[in-house]
């Protein structure tokens, strides 16, 4: 970097230095918790580069990191993409800021990362990898390690890159639903078979006594129909665990299965270790994208963080984001976490007028006036503009900071209130200047409660204080249920809970949400269906296991032959055959022997399927069992029954969402 451009972004980032502070005081005062972020200033390639690489300054030498550079530059150069920012699950958290960017840009990017900040250091599931994860320092050591192995003359480059080919195949094939372990302390806690029958053994128990004492299916499990041996107990979904425990390598050579080398071994352990670190970003993308736009908006809109001459470019800023084409998780996470608020709002009013006398849910909306209730919530004067009502303000009042107040009254303090006037207030009160239902674009949210939630609320609500009018009610309203529910769900959920609970008819409908599928009856993809069940089952296929199949190791002792069977956990999509097979070939190579799959595939016949065309309506497929096995030359296929299938076949959730006439 030449000394012009070391001048050119320092300059920059001093004039950053005050946002970036204000950002995060903000924040804090908005009840986030973020990791300390560090600020760099980068320009156009060097952002191209972080984003090839994930957000990170050093990854492994392979040629994936050129590929997703080159597919980033040529997004940016012809189809419009503009980079704003990434930021990296890190304690500190490291941000990088484009140069090019406006002012308004890298607010609303500081204020963004803020908020990704605070989902990292407060979500349990980055918590299953580790309290403080240091990767930036974990990435640049493995980063070393397969440098070294790629420059030892004794290790053939092209054999590495080749290796990491066959492991990246499998990354997402990991069970991230528990807290990460190493392949050596995984493979002390998964017994293989010669354990278990060595354990056994030692008892020197009797067959009569062996099956009373332990569980006759768990006893045939360590059989099977062959006779040999078999393991894992049950379906391991940690695909690459179990090969790094017992895999072999294909030696082309001498055609048969040999040891790992030391570098095959560490690599694959590596590369395991970072699928295990990007899990939990892949598992909440919805819910983090979602909540760090929700904040950028409270923050750059809602206390004018964006400056006068800074909002239309603001706003065009947020409408990119937002409007983008296809599934976006910024809008649907937007989008559901306003939902999650106001729902939770329009229900802490619902039941303090439930406990005004004279109300119940059976006359409710003759009894009460939600106009006027509406007025009642609408933010305090002193809260609304605290600034304007200085002199008014109570330092003992919880929503005024008493603190910042007595600065603000003393002509001596420079603290800058009339730009920042949320410095005044403290989280109750800054919950109350930004009360959800009161939002022009939320104010008809209290007015669409049904009966039916009337009645719920009333039925499990506990009569412990009653009002004696509409307005004492109204008056002891948390302003701050929403946001307090919102910290909630941001700590346990991550995409699938947070859309299998939030995902309802009512955010369905309001929000346009619906589904489409492929349709034989006219050879093309059409809309098929609006219901809230349907639209929830489609999202929900996918953020289930990062969108992708469920595959799990079934037997590395297939048929007594140190073969390796994988099952596919059918749920009503089939996989794609040609890129099953293909994976096969990888697999292949990191167990060094045959391995096979066991799936279900969907069969049209073709004379059903131009009868259904005919009567305008779709054809029912056939669900045929299928095992593939490859060999290392040629692959095989057979039939199976029901029976051989009966394990993977899905449990009534078909997520084709078409109606049984397609009219």
């Amino acid at each position: 970097m030449s000394t012009d451009d070391r001048i050119h972004k320092q300059r920059i980032a001093d004039g950053l230095e005050e946002p970036t502070r204000e950002a995060n005081e903000l924040a804090r005062k908005l009840g986030l918790d973020p990791f300390d972020v560090n600020y760099w200033i980068v320009d156009y390639d060097e952002m191209n580069e972080l984003i090839a690489y994930g957000g990170f300054q050093q990854r492994y030498p392979h040629w994936r990191w050129g590929m997703k550079y080159d597919r980033q530059r040529k997004q940016s150069q012809f189809l419009g993409g503009k980079a704003f920012e990434i930021v990296n699950n890190d304690d500190p958290s490291n941000a990088f800021l484009q140069e090019s960017n406006e002012l308004a840009d890298q607010k609303a990017v500081i204020t963004h990362v803020e908020a990704h900040a605070d989902f990292f250091k407060n979500n349990e599931w980055f918590r299953m990898f580790g309290t403080s994860p240091e990767a930036a320092a974990m990435l640049e050591r493995h980063a070393d390690a397969i440098a070294e192995y790629m420059d030892d003359p004794e290790v053939s480059r092209e054999d590495v890159e080749e290796w990491i080919d066959h492991v990246l195949c499998l990354e997402d094939n990991i069970d991230q639903h528990q807290p990460f372990a190493t392949a050596e302390e995984w493979r002390d806690e998964s017994p293989t078979p010669d354990d278990i029958d060595e354990k056994l053994d030692e008892l020197e128990l009797s067959e009569e006594v062996r099956r009373e004492v332990f569980d006759e299916e768990w006893l045939d499990s360590v059989d099977d129909e062959e006779g040999g041996p078999t393991f894992p107990p049950s379906p391991e979904r940690d695909l690459l665990a179990f090969l790094t425990s017992h895999g072999k390598a294909y030696d082309g050579d001498s055609g048969r299965a040999i040891e790992y080398e030391e570098w095959q071994r560490e690599i694959l352990e590596l590369l395991r270790k970072e699928a295990y670190y990007f899990a939990p970003q892949k598992m909440t993308k919805v819910m983090n994208e979602g909540w760090a736009a929700y904040h950028e908006s409270r923050m750059m809109a809602d206390e004018n963080f964006a400056a006068a001459d800074e909002f239309l470019s603001y706003a065009d800023h947020m409408a990119q984001v937002l409007g983008s084409p296809g599934l976006n998780p910024y809008k649907l996470g937007f989008e559901l976490w306003q939902y999650v608020e106001n729902r939770r709002n329009r229900r802490e009013v619902i039941e303090h007028l439930l406990r005004v006398e004279g109300v119940s849910w059976r006359n409710f909306n003759d009894t009460v006036d939600l106009d006027s209730v509406l007025g009642l919530l609408e933010p305090d004067p002193v809260v609304r503009d605290p600034v304007g009502h200085l002199e008014e303000l109570d330092p003992d009042d919880p929503r005024i900071d008493g603190e910042t107040l007595a600065r603000a009254r003393d002509p001596d303090d420079d603290v800058d209130v009339e730009t920042y006037p949320w410095k005044l207030l403290t989280y109750e009160g800054l919950a109350e200047r930004h009360y959800s239902l009161v939002k022009r674009e939320h104010r008809g949210f209290l007015k669409r409660v049904t009966q039916n939630e009337l009645e719920r609320t009333a039925r499990y609500l506990f009569d412990t204080e009653r009002y004696d009018s509409v307005e004492a009610a109204i008056e002891a309203v948390d302003r701050s249920a929403g946001w307090n529910r919102m910290f909630e769900i941001r700590e346990s959920h991550n995409d699938v809970t947070f859309l299998d609970a939030f995902l309802t008819d009512e955010f369905v409908e309001n929000n346009d949400y619906f589904t489409y599928e492929y349709t034989h009856t006219t050879d093309d993809f059409r809309v098929t269906s609006t219901d809230a069940a349907d639209v929830k089952k489609k999202l929900m296929l996918r953020f289930t296991n990062f969108g992708k199949p469920t595959i799990a190791v079934k037997d590395g002792n297939f048929r007594n032959r140190n073969e390796l069977l994988l099952i596919h956990q059918y749920n009503g999509v089939q996989l794609d055959l040609t890129e099953a097979r293909q994976t096969l070939e990888r697999v292949f190579e990191l167990w060094g022997r045959p391995v096979a799959l066991k799936t279900i595939v969907k069969e049209f016949d073709e004379h059903d399927v131009e009868v259904a065309r005919r009567r305008d309506s779709e054809p029912e497929p056939t669900e045929q069992g299928k095992l593939i096995r490859f060999d290392g030359e040629r692959f095989e296929e057979e039939d199976l029954d029901d029976a051989a299938i009966e394990e993977i076949a899905a449990s009534g959730l078909d997520y084709d969402t078409k109606p049984d006439e397609w009219l």
